[in-house]
Order: C-alpha cells, then structure tokens, then sequence
C-alpha cells in the first residue's frame, strides 16, 4: 500500500514554470499510468503557454481565481471547476487571486513530454 502526504512532499517548479508538489508518479510511488501533483499559480506568474503530446491533463481548483486558456478558448475558474485538458492541446493558467490546484496526467507527466512554441 501507497499512502503520501502532501506535507511531506518537496515543492519544485516544472518545465512550464508552475510550482507543484507531486503527491503520487514516477518518482516517489510504483505509479504506472498517471501522476497527481498539487499546482500553486502565484499572481503575475502565469504558466507558460504550451502542450504535452502524450499526457491529458485533469486540473481540479483548490483556491483562488484565475483564467484558463485552452486553444485559443479562455473561461474563468474558481475553486470547485474541474479543466480536461486533451493532449496535444496548447494551454496556460493565469491567477487573478493565487491558484492553488490539483493536476492528474496520464501518462504521468513528465518534463520531456512538455514542449513550447519557441523550441
């Protein structure tokens, strides 16, 4: 049985420039085909416009209010709205309050599967 706690997990900044913890993949459980990580989104430091070719995303918000771009297509979200996020898709969370979410990948995500316009 695999049981983490968030507190115990150390926070580090991911390839689009979000601070996230991971509570389960790869690296700190036997995961095989998905990751959860909690996202912290401070204001005026939105993510990195970009995509991932293999992983869909899930994002769950926790805390605060911000504006999600999917495609080219902006909404606003607040704690309670759950985001797919198809693979492939281009995307980036800005934070009008500080965002404070849970991201599910599957696959897990991983820093090779994220890529960005200017590479």
């Amino acid at each position: 049985m695999t049981i983490n706690q968030l507190s115990t997990q150390s926070p580090f900044t991911t390839k689009d420039g979000s601070t996230i913890r991971s509570i389960l993949d790869r690296t700190n459980a036997p995961v095989q085909n998905q990751s959860l990580a909690e996202a912290v989104v401070p204001v005026g430091q939105p993510t990195e416009r970009h995509y991932h070719r293999l992983s869909e995303e899930f994002y769950f918000i926790l805390e605060g209010q911000g504006t999600m771009e999917i495609d080219g297509e902006t909404r606003a979200v607040v704690p309670g709205d759950a985001v797919l996020i198809p693979s492939g898709a281009w995307h980036q969370i800005t934070a009008s309050q500080t965002l404070r979410l849970l991201c599910c990948c599957a696959p897990p995500y991983s820093h090779e599967d994220t890529y960005f316009a200017n590479l």
